[in-house]
């Protein structure tokens, strides 16, 4: 099979991953449950791990990394836990469900007031119309950093500078980009920033979690257990325990650490523009297929995800042809983006999108490229 659906989870991790979880899982007990071997075995892990996403992110308080089991978790906590009544929330068409239900779910209730910045034809965001949303009582712009329909990014350091001039918090849904695309939380000025372990961080799946500026606080998703204080009725107020309530996955917490130790060797940018390059490859094969259709801008900042469709046919019938036929795994329908795709015209066929990873070839882009325009041309 040739895996081209990594924007969903990367399928190969580097050897150091599975070889930190098949240690840790011989060797952790439960991180801040006691004072035997195997706890604090689990405990340095967490602790490290906090540290080495802390210093990756460009971020300086490694006790407020707080770990969840994705990224969806990550901003509902965030998302859920931020918001008072009567806040006025910003937002665009182009997010994930992650950022887009929680949102709704605050509107519908009437806890918050909710914009919507639209997008072109392209899925481009206008910043002017960003900043025009801006009201007295806005308190956050809630954004993704890249599409993970069009893969177009965004310009985090530009939309971070209108939220410090407007005094507002800016809370980031890093899925599609952290690991391939540089993120610096202090030159960024991001207050939140949520991630997931699965996806460019080569880590494994049921790991994630955000990073909380020091002048945010917000309130747990979750309470329980925590290790400590446990007398006390609601969950303690010191981070990371605050938002973190249960037993850590301590073992896949290891693979992520090892994960991210992977992408400091190797540089982010150096993988980044790998992905890229083979993806705009893929681009520049089959962008003159006339009946092919390629979603997003290819002229600005990118990840590696290049969605299209092929005309008089719906998305899911072209990705079942292209793993029957060709063994080339991709992933159809409206990929949890259902504005995105209105504004993309697609809400009635999805799109099909291609995603490279590190561990791609462009003996892998051609081979994909083969197969579009054989079905482009049938």
């Amino acid at each position: 099979m040739l895996y081209l659906d990594n924007a969903a989870t990367t399928l190969q991790k580097p050897q150091c991953v599975i070889d930190a979880m098949v240690a840790a899982m011989s060797q952790a007990g439960n991180a801040a449950r006691g004072v035997n071997s195997a706890s604090l075995c689990a405990a340095r892990i967490v602790t490290e791990a906090r540290q080495e996403l802390a210093e990756f992110f460009d971020f300086s308080a490694p006790n407020r990394v707080c770990f969840t089991s994705n990224a969806t978790e990550a901003l509902n906590t965030a998302i859920k836990g931020y918001f008072r009544p009567g806040d006025h929330v910003i937002t665009t068409a182009m997010e994930h469900n992650s950022v887009l239900r929680p949102l709704f779910c605050l509107q519908d209730e009437g806890d918050i007031r909710l914009s919507v910045v639209e997008a072109d034809e392209k899925g481009r965001i206008s910043y002017e119309k960003l900043e025009q949303e801006i009201q007295e009582d806005t308190r956050a712009i809630v954004i993704q950093h890249a599409s993970n329909v069009t893969g177009n990014v965004i310009d985090l350091e530009r939309v971070g500078a209108i939220c410090r001039r407007k005094n507002i918090a800016l809370i980031v849904d890093a899925a599609q980009t952290a690991g391939c695309v540089p993120i610096s939380m202090r030159e960024m000025n991001i207050a939140v920033l949520c991630f997931t372990g699965h996806k460019g961080l080569l880590g494994p799946q049921g790991t994630g979690g955000l990073l909380v500026r020091e002048d945010i606080d917000l309130h747990p998703l979750k309470e329980g257990g925590s290790g400590i204080h446990s007398y006390d009725r609601r969950q303690p107020g010191d981070y990371p325990e605050h938002l973190e309530a249960g037993t850590l996955n301590t073992h896949g917490i290891a693979g992520l650490s090892a994960a991210v130790r992977f992408l400091k060797e190797n540089g982010v940018e150096k993988i980044g523009d790998h992905e890229r390059a083979l993806a705009q490859a893929f681009y520049e094969q089959i962008r003159e297929l006339s009946n092919v259709n390629v979603y997003g801008d290819f002229k600005g900042a990118r990840t590696s995800v290049v969605s299209i469709n092929i005309a008089g046919y719906e998305s899911g019938e072209v990705a079942d042809e292209l793993m029957d036929r060709f063994g080339i795994a991709t992933r159809s329908g409206a990929h949890c983006a259902p504005l995105a795709h209105r504004v993309l015209g697609t809400v009635d066929t999805g799109a099909v999108r291609f995603s490279f990873s590190y561990f791609n070839t462009m003996e892998d882009v051609d081979t994909a490229a083969r197969a579009v325009r054989i079905l482009a041309t049938e």
